[in-house]
This record gives C-alpha cells, sequence and structure tokens, in this order.
C-alpha cells in the first residue's frame, strides 16, 4: 500500500523563498542567468501539483450526475510539438495562479527533474502561470534528475559522464603523503 510521504518542511508556510523569487526576477531583468536560476532552486523546496481526475461517476435520486469515484493525478503539459512537461511551482499563490483545485506535494528540483525523466517528459516548467515561468530541460534535467537517482545508484553518475556531452565527473579521494600525490580523478565523457 502506497504511503504519504513525509513533508521536507514540516513548517512551510507555502510562500516561495526570498532567494528564488530574487533570483527569477533578476533573471526576468536580464540581469542573471539561468544557472543563477538553477542554484537558487537546488537549495529549496518546490511544490508539484495533484489534481483528482474523475473515474467513475453515477446519476443520483434527483437525475444530477454525481461523482463515485476519483484519483489523484500528476498533470502535465503537452507543447504543440507533442513534449510533455512536469509542472513545479514555488509556492501556493504561483499554483493558485494556474489552477485553485491543485493541492501541493513538497518536493526538491532533483525530485521533481527524477520524477519528470520516470515520466518521458522533457522539461519541468517552474511557476508556468507566473509571476516568473522558467523551464529545466535537456542536460540539465538529466542533471538534476541523476542527484536524486545517485542517492540510490551512484553508477549514475558514471552514466551522465556518458551520455551528456561535456559533463565532466571529478571524484576527491584521500589525499596522500606524497608531495606530489593526486587528491583527484577526472573523467570525461
Amino acid at each position: 500500500m502506497p504511503s504519504i510521504p513525509q513533508p521536507l518542511r514540516p513548517d512551510d508556510d507555502g510562500s516561495t523563498d526570498a532567494p528564488v523569487a530574487a533570483a527569477l526576477s533578476a533573471f526576468q531583468a536580464g540581469t542573471a542567468t539561468a544557472a543563477d536560476v538553477l542554484a537558487a532552486l537546488a537549495g529549496t523546496r518546490l511544490l508539484v501539483p495533484v489534481v483528482a481526475l474523475l473515474t467513475k461517476s453515477e446519476v443520483g435520486e434527483h437525475g444530477l450526475r454525481r461523482e463515485k469515484e476519483s484519483e489523484m493525478a500528476l498533470p502535465k503539459l503537452v507543447g504543440k510539438d507533442g513534449r510533455e512537461a512536469v509542472l513545479a511551482f514555488t509556492g501556493t499563490e504561483p499554483m493558485r495562479r494556474w489552477r485553485p483545485d491543485a493541492r501541493p506535494v513538497q518536493a526538491t528540483a532533483p525530485q521533481v527533474c527524477q520524477a519528470a525523466r520516470h515520466e518521458n517528459a522533457a522539461a519541468v516548467v517552474v511557476d508556468v502561470a507566473g509571476p516568473v515561468p522558467f523551464v529545466i530541460e535537456g542536460a540539465m534535467l538529466q542533471a538534476l534528475a541523476t542527484v536524486e537517482e545517485a542517492k540510490r545508484d551512484p553508477s549514475a553518475v558514471d552514466r551522465l559522464a556518458r551520455e551528456v556531452p561535456g559533463a565532466t565527473v571529478a571524484r576527491l579521494g584521500a589525499v596522500e603523503d606524497k608531495p606530489r600525490g593526486r587528491w583527484w580523478r577526472r573523467r570525461r565523457a
């Protein structure tokens, strides 16, 4: 039986973290890069929307249709080109702008990216309805998903180095007593 996950931050009031809001505003103004936004998102929680999906209805005694069964679903965006994206929000207000009946589930950026990969989505769209939409896709999506995957499977990092052009994996090791001892190994794909 599925269990309900424990919240990342039990005292979460649903507001957007100030460093994330500042990074997104600066990105929109052209004074910050996507890397600045990703750095801010990496240290905070995101909210993934869950919505009720009607699976079975019935007609009541007065002839009105009513819900009999429903399931909770993870909504996805589908672009004009057919690619799908998982949604995430920086706070409850941006989520409410998109869909007031959605319910938030806390997750980290790597967890959301891993979920997107498991759903075969091409991207994660953060705050789709604003105030500042932001897209995580391509190699960055894969890299963040790998951060989460590596918690359970350390070989995930090596796969990332093989699959993503330009990705470099450095492993820190013990420093030897020799004056010229190498303290790191580097593998490039």
